[in-house]
């Protein structure tokens, strides 16, 4: 069982995500927020094992309460839920400790397959939605700060070891646990256990962080 705390300001969108979800035996709601402070207190409470987040919120917004919640640790899980889908934003999200950002759009099934992927400590990004998000972003930077990023993200890179930097490239391009195993011929417990180094050496709280920082390095697939 799955327990999922709903996060919007909007009650008619919590209650409708909170009728599709709760229908699925494998999931349980555990709250529900009407913005980010009460969702810092319902987590406290009541224990998630995902987050579902909106970013615009009143009292405060879903960037500052997930802010909050990852100075407490990498749990639970939480994914930016929204319809505000401008790229810095949700950069910003995912930088802060975000493990995915799905819009609001999204088909009913793929929104219970990321609660899942969410659950298991699995990437909820696409690499496609990933390098667009990148790219975005560094488009609208100074160049300076860019290059400054890329050469910090380059240096802490170097810190792994080949078999290290392999799992982490599997990362950014999305793969699953058992797909980096396949394509790196390792058992799914030995990536994980390469996947817990890579965070601790690279200080990432998840493995969309450690993405973002492939990305950030020139060196996404």
């Amino acid at each position: 069982m799955i327990r999922v705390l709903l996060v919007d300001d909007d009650a008619l969108v919590r209650s409708g995500l909170a009728l599709m979800l709760g229908a699925d035996p494998s999931i349980e709601i555990a709250g529900q927020s009407p913005d980010g402070a009460h969702a810092v207190q319902a987590v406290a409470e009541c224990r998630p094992d995902v987050v579902l987040m909106d970013i615009r919120m009143p009292v405060m917004d879903g960037l500052t309460a997930i802010e909050q919640l990852r100075k407490n640790g990498p749990d639970p899980a939480i994914i930016v839920l929204t319809t505000f889908d401008t790229d810095a934003h949700v950069l910003r999200a995912l930088r802060l400790g975000a493990d995915g950002f799905l819009l609001k759009d999204t088909p009913p099934r793929d929104i219970l397959d990321a609660i899942r992927r969410a659950a298991q400590g699995e990437p909820v990004l696409s690499p496609a939605v990933t390098r667009r998000l990148v790219d975005h972003v560094t488009r609208s930077e100074e160049i300076p700060e860019y290059e400054r990023r890329s050469q910090t993200a380059r240096q802490a890179l170097d810190t792994l070891t080949e078999r290290e930097r392999e799992v982490a490239l599997a990362v950014a391009a999305g793969m699953s646990n058992s797909e980096a195993g396949n394509a790196l011929h390792l058992s799914i417990p030995t990536v994980k256990t390469y996947m817990s180094r890579v965070l601790a050496k690279l200080h990432c709280e998840n493995r969309v962080q450690v993405a973002i920082l492939v990305h950030d390095a020139g060196l996404a697939p």
